[in-house]
């Protein structure tokens, strides 16, 4: 077979498979040869190739998690959460790749992985550039609808869609802030700002707890995450990717809705499709604690992609969030 790969550093999170793994996963999935395997270079977490397979005529996806030693406690199992999630998806199906085989065995390579269907288009952040600034509110205005669908679900827990359920939101606000610290500390960096944001939000807690309904957020849904039809006159999305960080709370929590607010430009459109969030005073004091809960996670990501001082800068940026919610 030939095999394309992407180059990394030594210090690189990504592991790229060898063709003999690749080969074995798909003798496995199909029972047939692999032909070519084209690493993407998607993303900075799980190792992402295309995939043509003998006697199938259309391309695969196969994407391989990193091995489990070297995945942090707060982000551990993320393929097998987004394989739980996809009957809880089933409003925006026709969007995502279909999944066609997994298997979290590690017989044939020490990895969990799963293979999908290739969908058309291409990447948003490399095509949404080509159209006028006035014509991507039509592509914000897509991803509000989207999410407001997602939204919509409501789930039996609060928590991970796999798990482990817990019985009020707080709960897993607070467990968050506390699998965050660990990890931080445990990869050689301070998490006692972490900490003091697990304490604050442990005080908010009737805040939090107000949140009685669980519903579906997306995790992490955005341009990145999103393709685009390589044709239309103007932005119109053909396929979302990655829903490998849903979890069942409040839909103000989701990492779509902190960046649908990040910039007063054309993403506006996006609450055209979405809807006005609450903006009462314990939603203001929420929306505080969830913002300290992405930047903690946001430093642990940084470290991954090898960003010391970005790392850096997290300090600053959280702190200033602290000091509101004192």
């Amino acid at each position: 077979m030939e095999l394309r790969a992407v180059e990394c550093g030594p210090d690189a999170f990504q592991r790229g498979l060898t063709a003999t793994q690749i080969e074995a996963i798909c003798w496995r999935a199909f029972g047939s040869d692999v032909v070519r395997a084209v690493e993407l270079g998607l993303g900075g977490y799980n190792s992402v190739y295309r995939v043509e397979v003998a006697g199938r005529d259309d391309a695969v996806i196969l994407r391989a998690a990193p091995q489990e030693e070297a995945q942090f406690g707060s982000e551990l199992h993320l393929m097998r959460n987004e394989y739980a999630s996809v009957p809880w998806l089933a409003a925006i199906a026709p969007l995502m790749p279909q999944v066609l085989a997994v298997d979290w065995c590690h017989e044939i390579v020490d990895r969990d992985w799963m293979i999908q269907t290739c969908l058309p288009g291409v990447p948003a952040p490399e095509h949404l550039g080509r159209y006028p600034r006035s014509g991507r509110t039509t592509f914000f205005r897509q991803i509000g609808a989207i999410t407001r669908t997602v939204h919509d679900v409501r789930g039996p827990h609060f928590g991970r869609v796999d798990g482990p359920p817990y019985a009020s939101w707080s709960e897993v606000v607070i467990a968050s802030f506390t699998q965050i610290a660990d990890d931080l500390e445990q990869a050689g960096f301070d998490g006692t700002d972490v900490r003091t944001a697990a304490e604050l939000a442990a005080k908010g807690r009737a805040s939090l707890d107000e949140i009685r309904e669980p519903r579906l957020l997306t995790g992490d849904l955005w341009t990145v995450n999103c393709l685009l039809d390589a044709n239309a006159p103007e932005p119109v999305i053909s396929g979302v990717l990655d829903f490998d960080r849903t979890e069942f709370g409040d839909p103000a929590a989701d990492w779509t809705i902190r960046m649908a607010q990040a910039k007063h430009d054309e993403r506006e459109s996006f609450w055209e499709s979405y809807g006005a969030l609450d903006l009462s005073p314990a939603a203001a004091h929420r929306a505080r604690i969830y913002e300290a809960r992405h930047l903690a996670a946001i430093r642990l990501e940084r470290h991954r992609l090898n960003n010391p001082e970005a790392v850096h800068e997290s300090y600053a940026a959280l702190a200033k969030v602290l000091a509101q919610l004192r």
